[in-house]
């Protein structure tokens, strides 16, 4: 079943934030250092996003050449919050016809590599994504497999490495590394405001240290008078010139969902 949220548990969720928050500045310099104080944003970061259960959403994903050419594909999301794991996560694309039909399936983990499933209408075969691959492109976009699993605080070391006004908002700046195999990145700077813990932009470092990648959301918008959900997501890649604009829409939450409707043998049977 779904974990509904209750005033007692909201309650004890602002409470362990406004600890974190608080406790950043309640200790001396040097009581703490710059990596448990991003640590303790990541884990505060992680426990207000608890509790929604799940959700579904429309997503028109945008592709943009260095040319300026474009192509548009409309998914439908489903998310499952899982207790003690990773989330779940499908994406079934409707249009165009040439990719109509096609579904990834995400079981997001810690440490342990994420399983993932790719159907591929064309060759009627559900293929599993191997865990060395994840740095690879997803369907043509700027956005790779391991940028569309959640992000488990397991997943990355931190650190605190300033604060800064990020529009409307202060933000946090955070220096996140991974700590699983075979990423594509060897570290990324993250954004994120003090108030409602909002993704508000990434910096993403390949393999030879070089930016590769930014990512910026925008036009967010609270649900369930608690959780935010950024309206676009934009991608761009520095160093080939394309990008990717994800906008979403529809959301809804706690709809029923369950691990039934997340099986990778249900794949080639999805409408």
């Amino acid at each position: 079943m779904p974990k509904i949220l209750t005033p007692s548990n909201q309650t004890r969720i602002y409470l362990f934030c406004s600890f974190i928050v608080f406790g950043l500045s309640a200790f001396p310099a040097s009581a703490q250092t710059a990596e448990q104080k991003g640590l303790d944003i990541a884990k505060a970061a992680q426990a207000y996003d608890e509790g929604f259960g799940d959700f579904t959403a429309d997503m028109v994903m945008t592709l943009k050449t260095r040319k300026g050419d474009t192509s548009t594909r409309n998914i439908r999301i489903r998310t499952l919050e899982v207790q003690g794991d990773g989330d779940k996560s499908l994406s079934i694309f409707d249009e165009p016809n040439d990719v109509k039909g096609t579904a990834m399936l995400t079981y997001s983990h810690g440490l342990e590599p994420d399983d993932q499933w790719l159907y591929l209408p064309a060759l009627k075969k559900v293929k599993r994504i191997n865990s060395r691959n994840k740095s690879g492109p997803f369907m043509g976009s700027t956005f790779a497999f391991e940028d569309l699993s959640s992000q488990e605080v397991e997943k990355y070391t931190y650190k605190l490495i300033g604060e800064e006004s990020c529009g409307d908002w202060q933000c946090f700046v955070t220096e996140r590394v991974p700590a699983y195999k075979h990423s594509g990145y060897t570290r990324q700077v993250a954004w994120i405001d003090k108030e409602g813990y909002r993704m508000m932009k990434v910096e993403y470092y390949d393999r030879k240290k070089a930016l590769l990648k930014t990512l910026t959301t925008d036009s967010f918008q609270q649900y369930l008078g608690h959780y935010w959900r950024p309206s676009t997501m934009d991608m761009i890649n520095h160093q080939n010139g394309k990008s990717t604009r994800l906008e979403w829409k529809n959301y809804q939450f706690q709809t029923g969902l369950s691990d039934r409707d997340f099986r990778s043998q249900a794949l080639k049977r999805l409408k």
